[in-house]
């Protein structure tokens, strides 16, 4: 299919469904970004997403881990009360 006529397509797609109208990099960012936001292993993202290293992944999605920090906060304050009891 010729890259033009696939625009095409994912545009009208978008339109059908009633969706805003996206880049399909943003469609991208907003993929990894979600694998990210729910834990997914930064290597199986890196790997989707074709990057050569998972440094190149974690520096361009960075923004994702703070709350991926607070997560790994919350865990280990669950594990910590756990064996306290």
């Amino acid at each position: 299919m010729h890259p033009r006529n696939f625009l095409r397509t994912f545009k009208s797609l978008l339109q059908e469904a009633n969706l805003p109208m996206v880049s399909l990099h943003a469609l991208r960012h907003s993929y990894a970004t979600l694998l990210l936001a729910e834990g997914e292993n930064p290597r199986v993202v890196q790997e989707l997403l074709g990057h050569s290293t998972v440094t190149t992944t974690l520096g361009i999605y960075s923004r994702v881990l703070p709350s991926l920090k607070q997560q790994a906060v919350k865990k280990v304050e669950r594990i910590l009360g756990e064996n306290n009891v």
